[in-house]
């Protein structure tokens, strides 16, 4: 029986710290969903720094915050993921 699983082209974005710790600025994956992408990120570089870094990141996906149901969900077209860490400082009041 042929595999029928749709794969989708990821383009996943690394931004500042997940840069530095990604060692690329992009890269991407054929996957069925963001979450799948994102372990074949951590599978291709075996270091726990890149993976606390993905732990502690926002994920944009098509510019919208993902939440973690939304990393799972099956992907049936392109899309473009976006990992910011956590920005040291802010607005001052």
């Amino acid at each position: 029986m042929a595999d029928t699983t749709l794969m989708a082209g990821i383009s996943v974005h690394y931004w500042a710290g997940a840069k530095a710790a990604a060692g690329v600025e992009m890269e991407r994956f054929e996957a069925d969903s963001v979450s799948a992408a994102l372990e074949q990120a951590r599978d291709a570089r075996g270091d726990p720094s890149f993976d606390r870094v993905l732990k502690m990141s926002s994920v944009l996906i098509d510019g919208v915050a993902a939440h973690r149901e939304d990393l799972a969900r099956p992907l049936s077209t392109d899309v473009r993921v976006e990992i910011l860490p956590p920005f040291a400082g802010g607005a001052k009041r």
